[in-house]
């Protein structure tokens, strides 16, 4: 929906002049091209940039209360706005616009922190409170909407993106996080609450930030019960399921602009649209994107199921040559950025963004309902603990004997083989090394030696952080009465989804000015997934995923898509960095002029480099996460520190 930014301060002298807060808004003019707005006083300053989706005449921010006591800029949309609405004029309060942001600082005069936990709907908000000179920040609980705050002394600001808070002198130079970049290879993202840039931080979701007199406080608001399951019939459970999810579809369709779906022919994308289509008057415009490749184009069955329920389909095609866009890339997601889908979900965004304003998703249906295959593979390799490690050793080394490590060899076989070759790890360790493709031996090999004592220097500033496995393993630990699937599905949940799916989708989408929705995160459908009893096999079985979402949506998706395995979003980068792309990769990755040769050594790249192309193992999502640091440090190098 919206850009928003700020600044409060204890003294004068630590406020941003004018000209540095209007560069700061300026920056976010991508996310809102339809209004910008300021408000200043003599200790904080909000910003604003519009996309107008709701309230058109009416929306413009920030806005206050009645006597300008109270400040607000938000990004998002409140979903349960008119209840909320309801319930404070009833209280006496007088609201002069109609949208869902003047809602915020009503509430905020009567429930303070609470607000937040009212609140249905993807929201980052900043409300500036005049009278008691406290700024509060909060972001929604499961991350759609990125909040990142930077704190020096006496003031604090806060920003939509990174870019934002980078307009200010007293940002430069940044100085690179080694612990930051230890994680980026680690997840191929920059896990919350760390930025890549020392002192730079993002707001973790479901959390709020007090910040008075020069002190910040979080808190944590929503918790669900992570070991909780639902004692329900197996019809009820079903029953549930379809209510909650068609309730929050219906909720996020109201718009006063052109609205549409991706569509990718998936069982999640495919159950949105039809939702959808049950609840509009007329055919739902739908859009995806595809490869020329077979292995990686799924438009077949997006086509499939736009005729099954009667949209009005635009698919768009990607090939190598969106190579020329990867600056555009770099430049749109502010920090080395390692998911190489982040490329087509761009390009369908700007196609999307010509035909409609806002897009609903399928996103969180596989961390929710059990969509990867991976959580059946964990199941099965748990199903073998009760040998002992050296054992499952002698297992693994055996089923691995023969297999081939070589990019040319067909997917199935290479999946096979990171599945097995370390069944002798404990559950969690293993599920985490199917989730990096820079493990820890490999990373420390590829580092240099003075990016090593600066890592080590780090990690022994903050030792709680030194391992970027403490993040994973914080989020598996909150679960121990769960079998292993359904923790690795929570783990996801807090981790990999906000991190980097719905960061990519933020990202790529608002630099189009395209606002994505995804129904599957309403916070009443994620509580009743999170417990649903795992004993009546309603999310995996004997092979399949989804078995609930198949029940419940049943008339929604055609035999063939229900039937369907699951296919990931990706893009053909072993076949692009082999061929079209190859002398490309070179160029950029051995130029002498490389940033990330002060960081990594130059023999190590070039080894990655030389056996992917001969087809000797498959590097290409290494070679990708190294392609996108580089681009990363062109775009911001000359003013980023390393040491």
């Amino acid at each position: 929906m919206c850009g928003i930014c700020g600044a409060a301060w204890t003294t004068s002298s630590a406020g941003p002049s004018e000209s540095e807060f209007a560069l700061m808004v300026e920056r976010l003019h991508h996310r809102g091209p339809d209004d910008s707005g300021f408000y200043r006083d003599a200790q904080a300053a909000l910003g604003f940039r519009r996309l107008s989706i709701l309230d058109l005449a009416g929306g413009h921010q920030p806005l206050s209360n009645e006597d300008g006591t109270v400040w607000v800029a938000f990004n998002g949309e409140i979903y349960n706005f008119a209840a909320l609405r309801h319930r404070l004029e009833a209280r006496g309060h007088v609201l002069r616009s109609s949208g869902d942001s003047e809602v915020l600082v009503h509430l905020y005069e009567d429930e303070r922190e609470n607000l937040f936990s009212l609140l249905r709907g993807m929201f980052a908000i900043a409300i500036w409170d005049t009278r008691r000179q406290t700024l509060l920040l909060g972001r929604d609980r499961l991350g759609q909407k990125p909040l990142l705050y930077r704190l020096e002394a006496g003031r604090i600001s806060f920003a939509s993106e990174l870019k934002s808070l980078l307009a200010t002198p007293t940002a430069t130079p940044f100085r690179l996080d080694p612990l930051a970049l230890d994680q980026y290879l680690t997840y191929g993202y920059v896990p919350h609450p760390r930025t890549i840039l020392q002192g730079i931080h993002k707001l973790p979701p479901a959390h709020y930030a007090v910040w008075k007199e020069g002190q910040l406080r979080q808190e944590r608001y929503w918790t669900p019960d992570w070991n909780a399951e639902r004692v329900q019939s197996p019809e009820a459970d079903v029953a549930a399921l379809r209510e909650t999810l068609t309730d929050a579809v219906r909720e996020q369709m109201v718009s006063e602009v052109p609205l549409g779906a991706f569509l990718s022919g998936g069982v999640d994308s495919t159950i949105i649209v039809g939702l959808m289509q049950q609840a509009a008057r007329r055919p739902v415009k739908t859009f995806s994107i595809g490869f020329d490749d077979p292995a990686f184009d799924e438009t077949s069955y997006a086509e499939l199921a736009a005729r099954h329920l009667g949209t009005e389909h635009h698919t768009f095609r990607l090939e190598a040559q969106a190579w020329d866009t990867l600056p555009a890339l770099a430049e749109t997601f502010d920090e080395p950025f390692a998911d190489s889908s982040a490329l087509p979900t761009w390009f369908v965004s700007r196609q999307t963004r010509a035909h409609v304003t806002v897009a609903l998703t399928g996103d969180a249906g596989d961390e929710l309902f059990g969509g990867y295959h991976r959580y059946q593979a964990l199941g099965i390799t748990c199903a073998m603990e009760f040998w002992s490690a050296p054992v499952r050793r002698r297992i693994s080394s055996m089923l691995t004997r023969g297999l081939p490590t070589s990019a040319q060899a067909k997917t199935p076989l290479r999946t096979f083989r990171r599945l097995v070759e370390k069944l002798d790890l404990p559950a969690q360790a293993r599920y985490l090394s199917w989730m990096t493709s820079w493990p820890e031996p490999d990373r420390m090999a590829l580092y240099t030696e003075s990016f090593l004592e600066q890592l080590t220097a780090h990690a022994r500033q903050v030792p709680e952080d030194a391992d970027p496995a403490s993040v994973f393993a914080q989020a598996w630990n909150l679960s121990p009465q769960r079998d292993p699937a359904t923790r690795a599905m929570i783990t996801d949940l807090l981790t990999y989804l906000p991190g980097d799916l719905l960061h990519k989708v933020d990202m790529a989408s608002m630099a189009h000015a395209l606002e994505c929705r995804s129904p599957f995160l309403d916070h009443r459908v994620v509580e009743l997934a999170l417990a649903l009893p795992r004993n009546r096999k309603f999310k995996l079985r004997k092979g399949q995923t989804k078995l609930i979402l198949k029940q419940a949506f049943a008339d929604l998706m055609p035999p063939a898509i229900q039937k369907r395995g699951k296919m990931g979003f990706a893009v053909p980068l072993d076949r692009w960095f082999r061929g079209p792309l190859a002398g490309e990769l070179r160029a950029v990755l051995l130029d002498p002029g490389c940033r990330i040769h002060e960081l990594f050594q130059m023999d190590t790249i070039t080894r990655l480099i030389d056996e992917h192309t001969r087809g000797h193992r498959d590097h290409a999502y290494r070679l990708w996460s190294l392609l996108m640091l580089e681009l990363w440090f062109q775009r911001w190098g000359t003013k980023v520190v390393v040491g």
